[in-house]
This record gives structure tokens, C-alpha cells and sequence, in this order.
């Protein structure tokens, strides 16, 4: 069912203030799937970003899609076919490292609510335009960082943003404690050694330490 850019920030939105932190997640054997969300999810992180830089993305996606509590969605849409994939998968919602007319308009007839990728005030200007208020500011860090976004924020207010790219604990609260960011996207609650390791208690740990980190 069809999507307007309107609802598909309202529902962004909504997805992105369900945690402090979004797990953006690069899994490579799906046999990892299902105990990684289910870690994430009991740490306090239901709304997940598997991006599609792997092989085993895609059926990634199907499984975490079947964990209760878990609000599955894709990364690294750059394509009208990676968002009619993501869809087939179950993917919930579709995050993108940047925007084109094409990619929104795939995603708007597939009804997938996007998280449009904006590293500059044109960029957001633009996707405002169209009808879209919650943005993915990213590369984060190689943007400028949390200067950039409180920048950014004071001409432009009625936009809110998940930064992405570069984000660690040891910045996050630099974020999170502007006006105009709802949350964050940040890889290191899943970081490859734990998952490679099987240690769920570890990466659950990590998910609720990230858990009650505070956006503003």
C-alpha cells in the first residue's frame, strides 16, 4: 500500500524514539540472525538496521523480521530494486546513505516508510521539500560531527535527524543531547568479535548500556 512522505517520517519518527541508539548490523551468516536480535531486543534496542553490504543481508533480515519485540528494518537502500528486496524480506522500514527521486518513489509505492541519508543543508532542504522531516545525517563524523548538526538545526528546527557514521559511546551523548536528534545509528553494540563469538551476553550488555543513553 502506497506511502506519502509525510507518513513515512511520522512513522520514522516514531521508530526512532523507540531507543536512544539504532544497531546498524553488517551480519554475514544468517545463523547469526535470530540470537543477535534477540540479544539486542532484550538489551532495550527493538528497532534494528540490517544494511544489505552482505551476501546473507536479505535472509538476515527474514529472520530477525520473526523475533517478537524486534522492529526489523533495512540499511543501505541506494536502488528501487534494494527497496522491492527489502520489502520481500519484511524488512519494516528502509534507511538510505543519501536520497534520489527514484529511490524515494520505489519506496513510496512499495509503502516502505524511508530514513533518507542528508549530510548538508541543501540536501535536508530538499527531502523537506518533498515531505520528509526525520533524516539519517550521514557520514556523521566525516560531516562535520555534532557541530555540523546543531549548525544545521538552527536554521532548519522542524528537522530531526538520526546521525550515522562515526557515532561510538564515547561521542553519542554529543548527539544525543541536540534539539533536533531523535537518536542515533551506531554499529558498536554488535561489534564482529562478540558476534563471531556467539557471546549473546555480551552484545545484550552492550545493548542496554546503550539503552539508557538519553536524546534530548
Amino acid at each position: 500500500m502506497p506511502i506519502t512522505p509525510q507518513e513515512a517520517s511520522k512513522q520514522t519518527r516514531n521508530l526512532c524514539g523507540l531507543a536512544p541508539i539504532v544497531p546498524v548490523l553488517v551480519v554475514d551468516d544468517v545463523a547469526d540472525a535470530r540470537p543477535l536480535a534477540e540479544a539486542l531486543v532484550a538489551g532495550g534496542l527493538p528497532a534494528l538496521e540490517v544494511t544489505l553490504r552482505t551476501d546473507a543481508a536479505l535472509d538476515v533480515i527474514r529472520e530477525m523480521a520473526q523475533v517478537e519485540g524486534g522492529v526489523v528494518g533495512a540499511g543501505t537502500l541506494v536502488t528501487p530494486a534494494d527497496v522491492e528486496a527489502a520489502v520481500e524480506a519484511g524488512a519494516m522500514f528502509g534507511v538510505s546513505p543519501g536520497a534520489t527521486a527514484k529511490l524515494l518513489d520505489a519506496a513510496e509505492a512499495c509503502g516502505l516508510p524511508m530514513l533518507p541519508g542528508a549530510a548538508t543543508a541543501s540536501e535536508a532542504m530538499a527531502l523537506l521539500e518533498r515531505g520528509y522531516d526525520m533524516l539519517k545525517f550521514f557520514p556523521a563524523e566525516a560531516s562535520g560531527g555534532a557541530p555540523a548538526l546543531k549548525a544545521i538545526g538552527a536554521p532548519l528546527p522542524q528537522i530531526s535527524f538520526c546521525p550515522t557514521g562515526g557515532v561510538s559511546p564515547q561521542n553519542a551523548m554529543d548527539y544525543l543531547s541536540l534539539p533536533n536528534v531523535v537518536c542515533a545509528g551506531g554499529s558498536w553494540v554488535a561489534p564482529k568479535n562478540l558476534v563471531k563469538a556467539g557471546d549473546w551476553d555480551g552484545i545484550k550488555d552492550l545493548a542496554a548500556e546503550a539503552s539508557q543513553l538519553s536524546a534530548a
